[in-house]
């Protein structure tokens, strides 16, 4: 399951905020639904790694945003300008 909640903070990473939220309450709620019964820690451990996770794939997604925003200014990937 923890490459799916990378997976969402790859996708939704331009709203990285939104994104942020939704794995760190969403990730103990897919557990709840899921037939878990965590205790009060299991369940705020649940959402630290939901947390963690997602921020993984924001991370990746905004470093890939920067780097095709910084390739698209150089003119292409060894700075050469199209004439």
């Amino acid at each position: 399951m923890i490459p799916t909640v990378i997976l969402l903070g790859l996708v939704l990473g331009r709203w990285w905020r939104s994104a942020l939220v939704f794995g760190t309450i969403g990730w103990p709620v897919v557990l709840l639904l899921g037939g878990l019964s965590p205790s009060a820690p299991d369940i705020a451990a649940a959402a630290g790694l939901g947390f963690v996770n997602v921020l993984a794939g924001v991370t990746l997604h905004q470093l890939a945003l920067r780097w095709v925003r910084m390739v698209s200014r150089s003119g292409g990937p060894r700075g050469q300008h199209q004439v």
